[in-house]
């Protein structure tokens, strides 16, 4: 399961996704609004994704921590829109016949999909808002071509 939904992420779901009978182990990572960033008070979040691009990314992402780590299912999940402070943005569900596994391809997944996957957010906070992370000044244009 490989999902860019406007909705709120039902961690269940991700849950059942994954689960398989030769897997001793499902580790699981929800990212969240908090309520502060850099000394600022956050108001809210907001994602802006390219779909197409995000999915195949995610899907790679998933092949690569089973190649890597035995992991027997992976699913992610990312939110866009308006994302209050308190909700989730992001879920990762992984399952794997051990638990070191299953830890080691989540915590693999999650950096991954900050480091390569084409969602940028911005943050509201009291008295302004800022992109943040590598895609500095928002999203580029759908024109754009992205590197695979």
């Amino acid at each position: 399961m490989f999902e860019v939904v406007e909705h709120p992420i039902e961690l269940s779901r991700l849950i059942v996704a994954v689960s398989r009978p030769d897997a001793g182990a499902i580790a699981t990572f929800l990212g969240t609004t908090r309520d502060h960033n850099a000394g600022r008070q956050v108001i809210r979040l907001q994602y802006e994704a390219y779909p197409e691009m995000a999915l195949r990314e995610m899907r790679r992402i998933g092949e690569q921590a089973i190649e890597r780590f035995s992991a027997k299912a992976v699913a992610i999940v990312h939110r866009v829109g308006v994302v209050e402070i308190g909700e989730t943005s992001v879920a990762i569900a992984v399952s794997a016949a051990h638990r070191d596994a299953a830890f080691a391809a989540c915590r693999f997944a999650i950096d991954r999909l900050k480091e390569i996957v084409p969602i940028w957010k911005k943050e509201h906070y009291r008295g302004g808002e800022i992109w943040i992370g590598p895609q500095q000044g928002g999203p580029p244009p759908a024109r754009e071509h992205f590197a695979s």
